[in-house]
């Protein structure tokens, strides 16, 4: 394997778990990391703090969550890297894959069991979707 994995977060505790796996793939096959959170809200906002004005994007809250999981996730010798990317969860990870040459898409198995999965889930349209592999991390609590 050369190209990098991918693995999609959310600030949630089964993300960071699905990030920590995707991690130790990465490492394990000596290939970069790319920890990356979707955005569905195109707007800005503008924050006002004294005489500073701050301008706030759902793109920008996503970075935030990428980053602050990969200061998590930092290994020696392993290059891992934040992102964000506009669009539904699925369809914004299997874009983001196809943009940087992906090789595997790191998704936790979340809304995969019980009466939910009807209603689907990022796992399983990724899964059906991507054009890379998919791994799927055991995310649930033990």
């Amino acid at each position: 394997m050369t190209g990098s994995i991918i693995v999609g977060v959310d600030g949630s505790p089964t993300a960071e778990k699905a990030a920590q796996k995707a991690r130790d793939l990465a490492r394990r096959l000596e290939v970069p990391l790319h920890v990356v959170s979707a955005h569905t809200d195109a707007t800005i906002e503008h924050v006002n703090s004294g005489s500073d004005q701050w301008v706030v994007s759902g793109a920008d809250n996503a970075l935030y969550i990428a980053e602050q999981v990969v200061k998590g996730l930092r290994t020696p010798g392993l290059k891992i890297v934040a992102g964000s990317t506009h669009g539904k969860p699925a369809e914004a990870l299997i874009a983001y894959a196809e943009k940087v040459g992906a090789e595997m898409i790191v998704v936790g198995n979340q809304r995969m069991r019980g009466a939910r999965r009807v209603l689907g889930s990022v796992a399983n349209s990724v899964s059906h979707n991507a054009s890379c592999d998919v791994y799927i991390a055991n995310t649930y609590s033990e």
